[in-house]
Parts: structure tokens; C-alpha cells; sequence
């Protein structure tokens, strides 16, 4: 089984208080709900794909996290995985670390990326039925005003009209799903977990907006 996860920032207070407002009484009672929550969902032989920023914590730290972290693990790297830049930190718990990956999810690309790629490679890439063949998995924004722009952009370009080569017409597909961890309560989700979390997470804030 493959998972997906971005930001949990382990060990970084600072998200805790202020940007994220995670509302735990410090950053080790966070450090350990995320741990808990990963290893109740992650076993041994899954894989993980964090798509950044999983650690603020020194190698020493990081080095103890990810020694009880469950899974095969995968990293795309994130502006604040400082931890990378220490020569001390476990690198043999990663399979791979790179900036930009593609996989095959089944039957389906994943671009997966730690900042959000609006225009992605494969974007209008449909199979037979009209699903998407492509996904763009993004964390980095978190739950912030930039993540509210995001999706204004994809209500834009679903919305949007264009001709195909056939002449066929088709709205623009725009499937972007930020993996922000406290999205699913701080566990990291398969594909299909992570496109029914998006729908109903975009169709709760809706509602709420048309309820004010």
C-alpha cells in the first residue's frame, strides 16, 4: 500500500502556535499525536511519500523520528527540511529523496511535488470515461489564504471551456490535491482516500461559505 502526507513538521513549535494553530499543549504532545496516528494507519512494508517538510527538528532528533516512523519511506524534499543539510541524519531510512517525482498510482500518473504546480504535466490527460488519469500532489501552502487561491484557480479552470484537436468541446480538468497533514487528521491516505478527503473537505468549506 502507498501513502501520501506533506507537512507535518515534527518538532517545529512555531506551527503549532501560530500559522497552523494546531492547538496541542506543546510540540511534544504534537510530535507524538502525529506519530501515533502515522503508525496506526503505516506498517512495515507501505510506502510513505511525504511531500515535504517533515521534520524542523535537529539530525539527532530527526534521526530518533524516523527510527519509529512505520513504513518504507520517500521524500520530496521541502524548503524546511533544514535536517537534509546535516550529514548526521539517517539517509538510509529513505528510499529516494528528490525536489520532483512521477509515479504510477494504479492506473493513474501522481506529480508529485512539495510546492503546488498549477499547470502539471499531464493535466488534461482523461481516460476513456472521462476520470482523470493525472493527479498533482502539492503540500507547502498548508491551510492558509494561498491555498484559498489555489482553489479559486481550479473553480476557474473547471469552468473553463476549450475545443479539443476533434473539434469536441471539454471543461479544463484541474486536479490538484494538497496533502496538507492536518487534512486527515495527521495520517497519511492512499490516492483514493486523498481525492474523497479533498471533494468533501471543498464541499464542507461551500457549504459553510453559502451558510454565512
Amino acid at each position: 500500500m502507498r501513502y501520501y502526507i506533506a507537512d507535518p513538521h515534527f518538532f517545529h513549535g512555531n506551527l503549532n502556535t501560530k500559522m497552523d494553530y494546531r492547538g496541542f499543549a506543546d510540540v511534544e504532545e504534537m510530535n507524538a499525536y502525529m506519530l501515533q496516528r502515522w503508525n496506526e494507519k503505516v506498517r512495515k512494508n507501505d510506502e510513505v511519500v511525504i511531500l515535504g517538510d517533515l521534520s524542523w527538528g535537529k539530525a539527532e532528533e530527526t534521526n530518533e523520528l524516523l527510527g519509529k516512523l512505520n513504513g518504507r519511506l520517500y521524500l520530496i524534499q521541502g524548503n524546511h527540511d533544514r535536517f537534509l543539510k546535516n550529514k548526521d541524519y539517517n539517509a538510509s531510512r529513505f528510499v529516494w529523496i528528490k525536489p520532483y517525482e512521477e509515479l504510477q498510482d494504479n492506473k493513474r500518473k501522481v506529480i508529485l511535488c512539495h510546492y503546488p504546480i498549477i499547470c502539471y504535466n499531464g493535466q488534461y490527460r482523461l481516460d476513456g470515461n472521462g476520470n482523470p488519469k493525472v493527479y498533482m500532489l502539492y503540500g507547502h501552502v498548508h491551510d492558509t489564504y494561498d491555498q484559498r487561491l489555489i482553489e479559486q484557480f481550479q473553480e476557474i479552470t473547471r469552468g473553463s471551456i476549450r475545443k479539443n484537436p476533434d473539434g469536441e468541446k471539454r471543461a479544463i480538468p484541474s486536479n490538484m490535491i494538497n496533502c496538507f497533514c492536518m487534512y486527515s487528521d495527521y495520517t497519511p491516505l492512499t490516492l483514493d482516500e486523498w481525492i474523497r478527503c479533498d471533494r468533501k473537505r471543498r464541499e464542507n468549506y461551500v457549504r459553510t461559505v453559502l451558510c454565512r
